[in-house]
């Protein structure tokens, strides 16, 4: 049986970013309880039916939920986790997180995600996040502390009142901190959400700014020693995100909770954003067949590896055609400096990431 992805979404949040459009709502103790034994009940239908290497916590911001909820749901997965499965938790570093991650380390937990997105404190502000900038570094020596030592912070590019020196700031926090691994996306505003009405003091960059942001990123973390793997993506040696390559690789995953999404057996398919459903027990609807060629070429192009021509072959039937049909539209964005093709790879550039979708669409 071949491992797969295990993913818990957790819908618990004390106040939504404005920014931020995943489903979260505010849950009290009786609500998150109910929540976790829903959770705890859906994983026992796949009970005897996967294996799963990965198991990744989060939200919303699963901290929220609580250590004790999340080991109850790390114990209903312990007999279909393989032995050096890697767990990984999501958490607010303004949360109360002694405990917490205590009781996530004691249950398994081996990876931590924190949502940093600056190491400076008007920028934080502005976003509307809870932390501090002296919050992560408590977070941090809180998590060591507990023996959680591999730790990925969440950066935001393109901000309100960001520069390049401060974006530069937050990229050696994330290194004098000791981070394995640092996820750097940029800012998107979303319909339905504060930011996408708010008027903004000071204009937000453009899509020139935003790309000279991003690049600054790419070199200043290569030169801390943090490897790009991913569009948004960055790990020491042998930090890589196992989860999420799951996902990048078109690998099957479960989703588990109110919003998630699943790709198993060649179906994608998710949980409406509806945590009382859930809880009343609510199925998964089914969204589509998953796992094409178009589909592998768009995931497998946001990875620096790209799309290789042996793997290519390894997973479809008439794979030398199809590696050879993507091969000839590459011309031009070579020329352009998008990406670097060849018969055995094809993979996009740093620039070529700034415009990903056009060029994954003249691709396919």
């Amino acid at each position: 049986m071949t491992p797969i992805g295990l993913y818990i979404h957790v819908p618990f949040c004390v106040k939504k970013c404005g920014y931020c459009d995943f489903y979260s709502v505010v849950g009290d103790d009786n609500l998150m309880d109910a929540y976790t034994a829903a959770v705890c009940e859906k994983i026992g239908h796949y009970k005897d039916k996967i294996t799963a290497d990965t198991l990744y916590f989060g939200g919303g911001t699963p901290s929220v939920l609580g250590g004790k909820r999340v080991a109850m749901i790390i114990n209903a997965a312990r007999d279909m986790l393989t032995a050096d499965a890697e767990i990984t938790v999501e958490a607010n570093p303004a949360d109360n997180l002694d405990d917490f991650f205590i009781r996530c380390c004691d249950a398994g937990v081996n990876r931590l995600s924190l949502g940093l997105q600056s190491a400076n404190d008007n920028e934080l502000e502005l976003l509307t996040r809870r932390h501090n900038r002296n919050d992560v570094i408590t977070a941090i020596k809180l998590a060591r502390k507990s023996g959680i030592n591999n730790i990925s912070l969440d950066l935001m590019l393109g901000t309100e009142a960001q520069t390049k020196e401060s974006l530069i700031r937050s990229v050696d926090f994330c290194a004098d901190m000791g981070a394995s691994h640092v996820s750097a996306y940029m800012l998107k505003i979303e319909e339905g959400t504060p930011f996408a009405t708010r008027k903004f003091a000071t204009p937000l960059a453009d899509d020139d700014a935003i790309a000279e942001l991003y690049l600054l990123a790419v070199d200043r973390l290569a030169e801390k020693g943090y490897a790009q793997y991913e569009i948004s993506n960055f790990a020491k040696s042998g930090a890589y995100s196992r989860h999420n390559l799951k996902y990048w690789n078109c690998d099957e995953y479960i989703g588990i909770g109110p919003s998630a999404h699943s790709f198993f057996k060649g179906k994608r398919f998710y949980y409406d954003r509806d945590i009382n459903g859930f809880i009343c027990g609510m199925n998964a609807v089914s969204d589509c067949d998953g796992g094409d060629f178009e589909e592998y070429v768009m995931l497998r192009l946001r990875l620096c590896d790209g799309l290789r021509r042996d793997l290519v072959i390894s997973r479809f039937k008439n794979g030398n055609e199809l590696y050879d049909k993507v091969l000839s539209r590459t011309g031009k964005l070579a020329l352009a400096g998008l990406l670097t093709a060849n018969n055995e790879k094809i993979a996009l550039t740093p620039k070529g990431f700034l415009v990903s979708n056009s060029v994954i669409c003249e691709l396919v």
